[in-house]
């Protein structure tokens, strides 16, 4: 294997995984206190990891193990690792010290100092949460766009692009927690840079470790558990998150909008 093809297929693997830092930045040219950014952008964040999970990774998951181990195989597996994934991520929440849910509140500015330290606590807990699941998603995320590019440069480079895409919403779901809990731009920025470069990390063990042992049963496995990971984390954190702002509306519009962008972003990668 060309030195040359493995640069540019860790190259793609770097620039798909780093386009978290992107979501992130732009996250930061809004106030402190619009919650209605704040109410629109983790819902639409949920509306992208929900539609990418079920929409795309489940079923690519599926069609990896029915190859493998035939329909009815096949379906088992996908499903069992789907819940599997839900119940990893479930088991981490659980090992993650949880505050009461703070008040519903307008303005960060205008709550009390005691509910302003709760509601921020349970801010900070859900980026971090959603920072490690989408680390985990992105771990084997990156080994299969390094894969993909080895075996052919043109389908790594479309499979990179639709990556980066998904993941500037994913930053922005790491990053806004953070910056709204602690106003700190580098502690965000850092949060989201670190669950993004998990992309190209998964690319070096690919490469170094799992290469050689890398089959469609364990890429069907490893897709099918990261789809029930992302969908816990949307529908136990994000969306409920994006609900109490008294903006009801403006969350359900922020999913649908995030499962347009997704839709359309996968569909110019046919």
């Amino acid at each position: 294997m060309e030195w040359n093809t493995v640069l540019f297929a860790f190259g793609l693997t770097l620039f798909a995984g780093l386009a978290t830092g992107v979501g992130s930045v732009l996250a930061f040219f809004t106030k402190r206190t619009n919650t209605k950014f704040l109410s629109i952008a983790l819902g639409f964040s949920g509306g992208v990891m929900i539609y990418v999970s079920m929409i795309e990774i489940f079923f690519k998951a599926k069609d990896a193990l029915v190859e493998e181990l035939g329909t009815v195989g096949g379906s088992w597996a996908t499903v069992g690792a789907f819940f599997a994934g839900m119940f990893l991520i479930a088991g981490i929440d659980k090992l993650i010290p949880s505050d009461e849910n703070p008040h519903e509140v307008k303005k960060v500015e205008e709550m009390r100092a005691d509910d302003r330290q709760e509601h921020n606590k349970k801010l900070l807990r859900m980026g971090f949460l959603t920072a490690l699941a989408i680390g985990i998603h992105n771990f084997p995320e990156g080994l299969a766009t390094f894969t993909a590019a080895l075996k052919d440069p043109s389908l790594g480079i479309a499979i990179a692009v639709a990556i980066a895409i998904h993941n500037i919403p994913e930053g922005i779901a790491v990053s806004v927690p953070v910056y709204y809990a602690t106003g700190d731009r580098k502690k965000a920025f850092l949060l989201s840079f670190i669950s993004g470069f998990s992309e190209p990390v998964g690319a070096l063990v690919g490469y170094l470790i799992l290469l050689p042992f890398f089959n469609d049963v364990v890429f069907g496995l490893l897709f099918a558990s990261v789809a029930g990971i992302m969908v816990f984390i949307s529908l136990d954190e994000l969306l409920p998150t994006a609900r109490e702002y008294e903006e009801h509306h403006l969350s359900i519009y922020g999913v649908i909008a995030g499962m347009m962008v997704m839709a359309v972003s996968l569909l110019l990668f046919i």
